[in-house]
């Protein structure tokens, strides 16, 4: 009889090892195929479109990954030198080019066979991206095809992009011309372009741009924009066409309105202003005041406040010899503007209304005109 409950004792004992065995067996099996199929299914590339000629490409994850599997095995196709880095966590996966990925090609990413940190089983796969093109033209100033424009630092050529162009080379050619000015803002998405020669009057421009990736080689460049515009023909006028003889005119034919005391006088069909004390002419000059729908204000006005060197923030130019002639300061007398840069405003557009209200002169007869008006003294606009 003891024999007996032994023995069942032990079957019993045996057949509880077995079932338990078993269960784990199963467990693990059924926890390993979800654990797999979850992992395998969560495998990403972060970004896989318009991916950066220089940007990283981050694949993530669902689980800690055994990295020294991949330290080897991975392959990009079409082939490109890279660097790989695994975060701490082992989870994700940053590739990054040494030179940059090629514009417009669509890669594969090829991850070997592998484990995660648990020693299970990851199946090789493969990955896609897609690397974005050349930057596009978002808008160009003066538009293809454009007519009577007006070039000068408050106008100069706008290109905007539709994304920054930071990581390429930008050509600008502009024909005809002798090199450019250009300003790029800090963005990175818009530049603004004077030529370095006169703007000429009346002439067919033609404004090609091209981009590219590569620091050698002027073959690598493609065109991206190709537009054509014209410059502002000059306007019959009565007055003499030579500037130096509409000087002498406007000496000889204009009338003091304010007979004591110093005055400026401006006339702007003529675009000459001529200063005037007790009643006497001084002297005359060249100006150009503000172009159609940016007028410069006519009336009686005066010298509100001066400066050597003012600053535009609207427009990102210093006016050498400011001389506000309203209260706000939105109009004044100035010199020829330039940019922080360097680039000056050329006197070809002296004689014409080409600025945005405010009056201009040439070089060195703004400095007469700072250094000989006051703050207070008349200035007439008709």
């Amino acid at each position: 009889m003891q024999k007996k409950s032994n023995f069942f004792q032990l079957f019993v004992k045996t057949f509880l090892f077995c079932l338990i065995l078993a269960s784990l067996s199963l467990i693990a099996f059924y926890g390993w195929q979800f654990y797999g199929k979850a992992y395998q299914e969560n495998v990403v590339v972060k970004k896989t479109k318009d991916v950066g000629v220089k940007e990283a490409v981050e694949i993530n994850f669902s689980v800690p990954v055994w990295n020294a599997d991949y330290a080897k095995g991975i392959k990009i196709i079409p082939d490109e030198k890279v660097t790989f880095d695994f975060d701490e966590a082992k989870r994700k996966l940053t590739i990054t080019p040494r030179t940059f990925w090629q514009p417009t090609v669509s890669y594969v990413i090829s991850l070997p066979e592998g484990r995660t940190t648990m020693l299970t089983k990851i199946l090789d796969r493969k990955l896609a991206f897609s690397v974005a093109g050349l930057p596009e033209i978002g808008s160009v100033f003066p538009v293809d095809g454009a007519t009577d424009v007006v070039l000068g630092a408050e106008d100069p050529i706008m290109v905007n992009f539709n994304r920054s162009v930071e990581n390429y080379y930008i050509k600008f050619v502009l024909n005809p011309g002798n090199g450019l000015d250009y300003q790029l803002n800090p963005q990175k998405t818009q530049f603004k372009i004077l030529p370095k020669s006169n703007i000429e009057n009346g002439i067919k421009y033609t404004l090609k741009i091209f981009a590219k990736v590569t620091e050698d080689g002027d073959e690598n460049y493609k065109q991206i924009y190709d537009g054509v515009f014209e410059t502002l023909k000059p306007t019959p006028v009565v007055w003499e066409k030579d500037h130096a003889l509409r000087i002498d005119q406007a000496k000889k034919y204009t009338k003091a309105k304010i007979t004591e005391g110093k005055y400026i006088d401006v006339n702007l069909a003529t675009q000459i202003m001529t200063t005037f004390e007790s009643g006497t002419l001084l002297d005359a000059f060249l100006i150009s005041s503000g172009k159609r729908g940016m007028e410069t204000p006519v009336g009686t006005h005066q010298i509100y406040n001066k400066t050597p060197r003012a600053y535009s923030k609207a427009y990102g130019l210093y006016m050498p010899n400011w001389m506000a002639i309203v209260p706000g300061g939105k109009f004044g007398i100035h010199e020829l503007p330039e940019w922080p840069g360097g680039y000056k405003e050329g006197a070809n557009h002296l004689g014409i209304p080409v600025s945005h209200g405010c009056m201009r002169l040439g070089v060195g007869p703004a400095k007469i005109v700072y250094d000989w008006a006051e703050v207070g003294t008349p200035v007439i606009v008709y």
